[in-house]
């Protein structure tokens, strides 16, 4: 049996099947039904969403859309182990807690690796088109069994506790898969040949460093602009990199799509677009700047983003 992408779509679209029924219930959040409907529909996306006509997922994805723009997915203050429970817990476990979340990449990694060779009566146990992603699952579900006997504690608390975790989030836990595709829609819509022609217009792109430049701090720019690294990369890499630093220059795929996608990790440093990663975090700990984590990653930003375009134009 294949350990396909699929299984783990099923149980993230079970776990959030069950946050979105347990919101509901809560009596005492504010707007129960809208923001628990919003994490059941999300739920049923991913349970069904590849049985499903387009048109119905589109109309779903909609529907969201609505909750989330007229305020429906709200903060909630659920109920909490007591303080002094968790604190005697924290003390007791010590640095043992970092344990379960260090496993998820080692696990990713073991599997990546071995995925080519566990093979059984030529069935790959692994499904070898999406390994890391698959060995990435396993690894989440690994981590949960392991924190679930480290701590002594349930399945049943985890789903509390994700649950409190999605109700702090809101909707921007869907935003990263949103603007994902919001890049392959830019794709399709011929936008990478568009930037082509502008930047070929305005820069030269004789020189490789240019264009190596021209390259990293677009899809950091890009990035910047829609939140998110995965819908800059089909945009740049459409129209500078596969024209320019391959088909001109003769560059290597590899590294090109990896400093590439680097690159526009260093844009999600920079922008309130990316708000799983810059606002919510501010605002979960409180921070008098909501501003204040992409203010403190300013620097690191542009010093990776400079060090990128000399990997770049060194080992393309």
């Amino acid at each position: 049996m294949i350990v396909s992408l699929n299984v783990f779509f099923w149980l993230v679209g079970i776990v959030l099947f069950v946050i979105g029924g347990i919101i509901v219930s809560d009596r005492s959040h504010p707007k129960r039904f809208l923001a628990g409907g919003f994490w059941i529909v999300c739920g049923v996306i991913f349970l069904a969403g590849d049985r499903l006509p387009a048109d119905v997922v589109g109309v779903l994805v909609i529907l969201m859309a609505i909750v989330a723009g007229i305020g429906g997915v709200t903060r909630a203050k659920p109920q909490m182990r007591p303080e002094e429970a968790r604190r005697a817990s924290a003390i007791r476990l010590g640095n043992k807690l970092f344990m379960p979340a260090l496993t998820i990449p080692l696990v990713t990694v073991i599997g990546t690796l071995l995925a080519p060779k566990l093979v059984f009566g030529g069935v790959a146990l692994i499904d070898p088109k999406n390994a890391t992603l698959a060995s990435f699952g396993i690894g989440c579900v690994i981590a949960l069994i392991f924190a679930c006997a480290l701590t002594r504690d349930s399945v049943g608390q985890s789903v509390k506790e994700a649950r409190r975790l999605v109700d702090a989030l809101s909707w921007a836990v869907v935003l990263p898969q949103l603007l994902g595709m919001l890049g392959l829609v830019f794709a399709d819509a011929g936008m990478g040949k568009a930037v082509a022609h502008l930047i070929t217009a305005y820069v030269n792109l004789d020189y490789r460093l240019v264009a190596v430049a021209v390259y990293c701090v677009g899809m950091a720019l890009f990035t910047v602009i829609m939140g998110n690294g995965f819908a800059a990369f089909p945009v740049m890499t459409g129209g500078v990199a596969l024209p320019v630093l391959i088909g001109v220059f003769h560059g290597n795929p590899a590294p090109i799509a990896a400093i590439g996608m680097f690159s526009g990790y260093c844009g999600t440093l920079l922008t309130p677009m990316a708000a799983n990663y810059n606002i919510v975090p501010a605002a979960l700990l409180e921070l008098p700047d909501k501003y204040g984590v992409i203010r403190a990653q300013v620097p690191t930003a542009i010093a990776l983003l400079t060090v990128n375009i000399v990997l770049l134009n060194a080992f393309m």
